[in-house]
């Protein structure tokens, strides 16, 4: 039976790519414990051009509150530091040589509580756009019926299909915020 050309998995996918969004939004906010992706958003001043801190230098966690950056090109070292010191982590790095140490500080209580807020202020945007993505669908639908593209059936079941897709990004966006909320608030 020919149902118009509605798509439920491209559906599927935008709401994945929300998902997506937020774990790596999440990924970035700090915790009292050291993860290389806090450094991803650094950008360096590099050979005339902004590059990636990874582009550069190897980052590793030789112990929970420690990260380690090797940086491979020394003429780099300098602007390497820079760009950790100009990222608004509250990170300062300890030079030695090519390796540049980062302590990552303890995380008090007020602190802890604003990164919570934060990573809430993330997955009600990922909420959002997950429901964008249903709000599309819904219109597609509607217009395939008004165009007598499918059946009233058809779409009450693909509208059934949306809203389960739809419940489904947003419980795995409520546990990703949980996960990150238990890992920011542990002491």
């Amino acid at each position: 039976m020919p149902t118009g050309n509605f798509d439920i998995n491209e559906l599927k996918r935008r709401m994945q790519g929300a998902t997506q969004a937020l774990k790596h939004e999440l990924g970035g906010l700090r915790t009292g414990r050291a993860s290389a992706s806090m450094l991803e958003p650094v950008q360096v001043d590099a050979y005339g051009t902004h590059m990636p801190l990874n582009q550069l230098a190897t980052i590793s966690v030789p112990e929970p509150r420690l990260l380690s950056v090797q940086v491979w090109d020394k003429s780099m070292v300098k602007a390497v530091e820079k760009a950790i010191v100009d990222s608004n982590l509250g990170l300062s790095p300890a030079t030695e040589g090519q390796v540049l140490r980062l302590r990552i500080p303890e995380l008090n209580e007020e602190r802890r509580k604003e990164l919570v807020k934060v990573a809430h202020k993330y997955a009600e945007e990922a909420r959002v756009a997950a429901r964008h993505v249903r709000r599309d669908g819904i219109d597609h639908l509607k217009k395939l019926m008004k165009d007598k593209a499918i059946s009233e059936d058809d779409e009450k079941r693909h509208e059934t299909e949306v809203q389960k897709a739809t419940d489904k990004a947003v419980g795995e966006i409520d546990q990703a915020l949980a996960v990150k909320e238990k890992e920011i608030m542990q002491v």
